[in-house]
């Protein structure tokens, strides 16, 4: 008699929206839950690109996987989004809230109040929308769960990164208490993500020795991460493998800083 360990990560009959979803590590994501057998909406705010990475997604695969032009603070593009998945799929079953970003500061309180309020609703209020707009279906799902985007930075100061490290801590905080508001009928995860090398470092406005340093980490693991890495605590907390996990924080970050007390 054999045993398939494996059982529990499948997402066959799952349905998986993914925002920004078209590059780095929502295209990931898009690409091991589509292996693991979900159908996969692909949304972005390059609506080509999306649905290019849909494509390739598909052709690797042969699953079902789409992409979408989706602008997550807008919401009547959030609106088109679920109703585009809904008429594709037939419902929607797992959400991740994968979009995030933001610009480096040297001085945090020279960050305009405008900077502020954008991230805000880029990084914390679009998974808010997100999640009320694909809350009916979630309702009606087997193994609803929705996994978010969170950040090291919500976590330790990161003045540096002001607009962007509040938002994301805001993140955790909503849904942490739309975990427990959804007790018993959808799980709520986030992953504290830490150093993935993407395209998204230089567009941050960091240097070629800045990047070199997230590059060689002084963590646990020696390394950086890579959106293999997150894509697979995600299929986890978002397949029935997870079944008994929500309301949880949890650090995918190679173990944080090597702490010491003794001089070495």
């Amino acid at each position: 008699m054999s045993i398939d360990a494996f059982a529990d990560f499948r997402m066959d009959k799952h349905v998986a929206i993914i925002t920004g979803g078209a590059q780095n590590i929502g295209a990931g994501v898009a690409r091991t839950f589509s292996g693991a057998g979900a159908k996969v909406m692909i949304a972005d705010l390059n609506g080509e690109k999306a649905k290019a990475t849909a494509a390739a997604i598909a052709a690797e695969t042969g699953k079902d996987v789409i992409g979408i032009g989706c602008n997550v603070t807008v919401e009547a593009d959030i609106a088109a989004c679920v109703a585009a998945t809904v008429k594709a799929f037939g419902g929607v079953s797992t959400l991740v809230n994968n979009v995030g970003w933001g610009a480096a500061n040297d001085d945090p309180l020279s960050v305009s109040v405008e900077a502020m309020v954008e991230s805000y609703k880029l990084n914390t209020l679009s998974a808010m929308r997100m999640t009320a707009a694909c809350r009916p279906y979630l309702l009606k799902a087997q193994n609803a769960a929705i996994v978010n985007s969170g950040s090291r930075v919500g976590t330790v100061p990161a003045f540096d990164f002001i607009a962007y490290s509040a938002a994301k801590a805001a993140l955790n905080h909503l849904m942490l208490g739309l975990a427990h508001y959804f007790a018993k009928q959808i799980r709520i995860n986030s992953v504290l993500i830490g150093t993935v090398i993407t395209e998204g470092y230089a567009a941050a406005g960091l240097d070629e020795k800045a990047q070199y340093a997230l590059a060689h980490p002084n963590n646990l693991t020696g390394s950086a991460g890579t959106a293999q890495d997150i894509a697979n605590a995600m299929l986890w907390l978002a397949s029935p493998a997870g079944k008994w996990v929500s309301g949880q924080t949890i650090n995918v970050s190679g173990g944080g800083t090597r702490i010491r007390l003794k001089p070495e």
